[in-house]
């Protein structure tokens, strides 16, 4: 089963998507709450998949994209849905986009596409 790594600040959102993926029965999750522990655990953990917020403190979600966005899987989920930051976050390699609120197949489909 794949190792996902979930970066959000919110510790609410982090909850709801590790038990999303628990349900389906994606068991080995890591968390981290800005982009630089996001780099760190990348690093250290090497993870099939990275879920991406966008807004985070210390180094936001598009500074971790420039640096790993083309090396690993990430999803990014994220509140700021406008069309010109999804065409960035796109070309800096995410392979998919949600927009919070979301709903929790949605999320589900995506995990299984991206991962194959």
């Amino acid at each position: 089963m794949a190792k996902i790594l979930i970066a959000d600040d919110s510790q609410f959102m982090r909850k709801v998507l590790k038990d999303i993926l628990y349900g389906a029965g994606y068991t080995d999750t890591i968390e981290c709450v800005d982009g630089k522990e996001c780099m760190a655990k990348y690093a250290s953990e090497k993870p099939d998949l990275v879920l991406l917020d966008i807004i985070m403190p210390e180094m936001d979600g598009m500074e971790v994209l420039k640096k790993i966005g083309h090396e690993v899987k990430v999803v990014v989920i994220s509140a700021v849905g406008q069309e010109k930051m999804i065409g960035e976050a796109k070309d800096l390699g995410s392979l998919d986009y949600i927009v919070k609120p979301f709903d929790n197949n949605q999320v589900l489909e995506v995990v299984k596409k991206v991962l194959g």
